[in-house]
């Protein structure tokens, strides 16, 4: 039988995985594979365990966006000769990358997909010099609190009912100067401003909101796409920020866009990142890369665009 490794984070979501364990490993032996199952004991355990599968063929995860992270991470560290391909069955409570994929909700479909699927080639950004992220690196309060909601009072309140929720924190959110450098069809680029929100992103769905960067997302073209919003001065910049955060369209002076392989953030203070919805540290600089198609992560027979 093939070799494959399932790596479990039990108290992911509403922990329904330990009421589908069986049929979700009958779906993998049916479809040729011994699994080894793990199940994770604490934060980097599950990236630890996928670093030494590269005698594995696949390696499979159950649990959120902060479970995939890890064993992404711990799959870096491999060879890319040697590195496994990837299995993703979502289970925690937003699961942005899962959607940006069109994995099945449904667990033992889920299942099936990674076990048949097809290998999609993904891209994935690093963080410093040896952190990773599969699809946002973010700092500013606006992101703790779309993280923070449960999706539960997402769905009961709607996108703009809870963005308006939010727009009313907009005057008190911490701003950070910072100067942004990149390169983008040759020619480099440069901004400086005192922001409260930035997002470099690899995904159409961030906090389970579709939109928020735009709708045109490949998840394998080498490229990020990168959200800022600027520290609003006056009344008018309240309602221009509020406007574009509600429609998720159209252009202002508040919020900058644009798509780059490469970034490097500079900060008067120590700002505080979040990698795929985890506390990722607090840096002054950071140089974030674009890695371009190195996880092979299975989907459903279908084209993925994000």
């Amino acid at each position: 039988m093939k070799k494959m490794l399932f790596i479990i984070n039990p108290r992911s979501g509403k922990e329904q995985i330990r009421s589908r364990l069986l049929e979700i490993l009958d779906s993998f032996v049916k479809a040729g594979y011994g699994p080894s199952v793990y199940i994770t004991q604490g934060p980097k355990d599950a990236e630890y365990q996928a670093a030494r599968a590269k005698t594995k063929e696949l390696v499979v995860c159950s649990g959120g966006d902060g479970t995939l992270n890890e064993v992404v991470s711990g799959l870096m560290t491999i060879t890319p000769e040697k590195r496994p391909e990837l299995g993703y069955i979502p289970s925690g409570s937003t699961n942005d990358f899962a959607s940006s994929l069109g994995l099945p909700k449904n667990m033992r479909k889920a299942a099936q997909t990674a076990a048949l699927g097809k290998p999609f080639l993904v891209d994935v950004g690093v963080f410093g010099k040896n952190r990773y992220f599969v699809y946002v690196a973010a700092f500013g309060a606006f992101t703790e609190v779309s993280y923070s909601t449960p999706q539960e009072t997402k769905n009961i309140l709607g996108h703009q009912a809870y963005m308006l929720e939010a727009i009313k924190r907009l005057t008190g959110l911490k701003s950070y100067r910072m100067r942004l450098t990149w390169e983008h069809l040759g020619e480099q680029r440069e901004l400086e401003e005192e922001f409260i929100l930035g997002m470099v992103t690899n995904t159409t769905s961030i906090g389970g909101f579709k939109g928020l960067v735009g709708m045109d997302v490949a998840l394998d073209d080498g490229e990020f796409e990168v959200l800022l919003v600027r520290k609003p001065r006056t009344p008018l910049d309240i309602a221009s920020i509020a406007a574009y955060l509600i429609q998720r369209e159209g252009e202002n002076e508040c919020v900058f866009k644009f798509r780059t392989s490469k970034l490097t953030v500079q900060s008067e203070e120590l700002v505080d990142w979040s990698l795929d919805g985890e506390f990722g540290g607090s840096q002054t600089e950071v140089v974030i890369e674009n890695k371009p198609r190195e996880i092979a992560i299975r989907v459903p027979e279908v084209t993925v665009r994000g």
